[in-house]
C-alpha cells in the first residue's frame, strides 16, 4: 500500500470517532525517520482542546488504529496536535475558531490583490469580516470566502483593544477572557 492511500485510509478510519469526541480531522501524516514511523494526526475542534482532552483522545484513536491493522505489526508513534500558528486558513471552519485573532490575509478585490494584517470578525460559509485596526480607528471589510487567496494566523504578543474585540463579534466573556491574559 502507498504512503498516500495508507494516509487516506487511516483518515477514513478516524474520521467518525474523531466526531464522537467532538473534533473534525484536518490532517493526516505519515513520517519516517530511521528505525520508526511516525503517524500524526491534526484535529481541531469548537472551543480548542486541552492537554488532558488530547491525551484521553490520543489513547482512544491508538486503540482505534491497532484495532483497523492498518499498521501491521509494525511499531508506529502517534503524535495528535492541533493546528498550530502559521497554518492557512482554508475552511469556513478555520475562520469562525478564529475569530478575534490575529491574522494576514491576501485576497483579490475586483481582481486586485489586497494583502492586510487584521483580526478575524464574524464568518459563515460563503464570507468573513476583517477587522482592521489604523491606531485608534477601527475598519470593518467583508470578504467573500472564494476571494481569499491565503491567510494565516499570526503570533500575537499584543493585548488587543476591547473595541476592536468587540467589532469582532465576541461575546462579553471572551473579550474579558482575551483582555486578561
Amino acid at each position: 500500500m502507498t504512503a498516500d492511500a495508507l494516509t487516506g485510509d487511516i483518515g477514513d478510519v478516524l474520521t467518525a470517532p474523531l466526531a464522537e469526541h467532538g473534533y473534525d480531522l484536518e490532517e493526516v501524516a505519515i513520517l519516517t525517520p530511521p528505525g520508526r514511523r511516525e503517524i500524526r494526526i491534526v484535529v481541531d475542534r469548537d472551543g480548542g482542546a486541552s492537554l488532558d482532552a488530547l491525551a484521553d483522545l490520543s489513547r482512544a484513536l491508538e486503540s482505534v488504529l491497532d484495532d483497523s491493522d492498518l499498521l501491521g505489526e509494525s511499531p508506529y508513534d502517534l503524535e495528535l496536535t492541533t493546528p498550530g500558528i502559521g497554518r492557512p486558513l482554508t475552511l469556513p471552519r478555520h475562520w469562525r475558531r478564529s475569530q478575534g485573532r490575529k491574522v494576514t490575509a491576501e485576497y483579490t478585490v475586483d481582481g486586485a490583490a489586497r494583502t492586510v494584517e487584521a483580526r478575524v470578525g464574524e464568518s459563515d460559509d460563503d464570507q468573513v469580516t476583517l477587522v482592521l485596526v489604523d491606531k485608534s480607528r477601527i475598519k470593518t471589510v467583508d470578504v467573500a470566502l472564494a476571494d481569499i487567496v491565503r491567510a494565516v494566523v499570526e503570533v500575537d504578543f499584543s493585548k488587543p483593544g476591547e473595541a476592536a474585540l468587540r467589532a469582532c463579534g465576541l461575546s462579553d466573556d471572551e473579550i474579558a477572557r482575551r483582555r486578561e491574559s
